[in-house]
């Protein structure tokens, strides 16, 4: 069982450093290859930092648009590029992976076939928010990272139904992206609600979007949002509730119900023991 990981990079040479950084040097027993797709970044630094990481790593592949083509776009080479025994996982270059997040992730899929997409606990991920979803958290240091980490690894769960998945990172799973398809770039051309779409749509098609309570992958995520993006996230929200008008429904009852409150009050109690 083999997965593609792509991230898609805009700018942001720290956060892309730091990320392909923590991907390359976690311990993970699972195959995997990357795909980095470089959205025509201004930021002349990252392409050459790109290339040069390639080349010390030979399960990496850069690709450099000509010019800028959005998130979903750069997502949707992703899904042609995967093979059909591949699993897909989506990830963020703002994010940290820590020992065994793909290990634990792939369990979920390997655990029940009816799981269409996994998405793990983070500091900074929505309703898989860690210690809990009442905000976003800063990004823990490396030792606290693992640390939460190992805690989640000791002491396993079974995944956890949700509404959606969150694309910070997520891991969609071969018989979902065959079923399913592409990610609607006519609708969501530049993201916001693109995965979120996705997984409504995999929802449909008899899948489960699951946390996987036993992985931990820290999100940097947006420090502030710019006019532009707010006007993104709005148009995005409105085509997401004109595909599926139950969406905001669905993601209030869950957090009414919030099934995960009890795995996280158990792991934050016993990492503060």
């Amino acid at each position: 069982m083999s997965v593609l990981v792509c991230v898609p990079v805009y700018d942001g040479f720290e956060s892309v450093e730091r990320c392909l950084s923590a991907l390359a040097s976690a311990r993970v027993n699972a195959s995997f290859r990357t795909v980095v797709i470089n959205d025509a970044s201004p930021d002349e630094r990252i392409a050459p930092m790109l290339n040069a990481l390639a080349l010390a790593n030979p399960r990496m592949q850069v690709r450099h648009n000509a010019t800028n083509r959005g998130f979903t776009w750069n997502v949707n080479q992703a899904f042609v590029a995967a093979s059909a025994d591949e699993h897909l996982c989506l990830l963020n270059s703002d994010t940290l992976v820590t020992s065994h997040w793909l290990d634990e992730m792939l369990k979920c899929v390997v655990d029940d076939v009816s799981v269409g997409t996994v998405t793990p606990f983070s500091n900074n991920a929505t309703i898989c928010s860690f210690p809990d979803f009442s905000r976003a958290w800063p990004v823990p240091e490396k030792v606290e990272r693992e640390r939460i980490a190992r805690a989640l690894r000791e002491h396993p769960a079974a995944a956890i139904d949700l509404p959606t998945g969150v694309g910070f990172c997520l891991l969609i799973s071969t018989a979902c992206r065959a079923k399913v398809g592409l990610f609607d770039l006519e609708n969501f051309p530049r993201g916001y609600g693109e995965e979120n779409d996705f997984c409504m749509r995999a929802a449909s098609a008899g899948f489960r979007n699951v946390l996987c309570p036993n992985a931990y992958v820290a999100h940097e995520g947006g420090v502030s949002f710019s006019e532009s993006t707010q006007a993104l996230m709005k148009v995005g929200g409105e085509r997401l509730l004109a595909k599926h008008p139950s969406y905001d429904t669905q993601v209030a009852d869950w957090i009414a119900r919030d099934p995960v409150r009890t795995r996280r009050e158990a792991i934050a109690g016993m990492l503060q023991s």
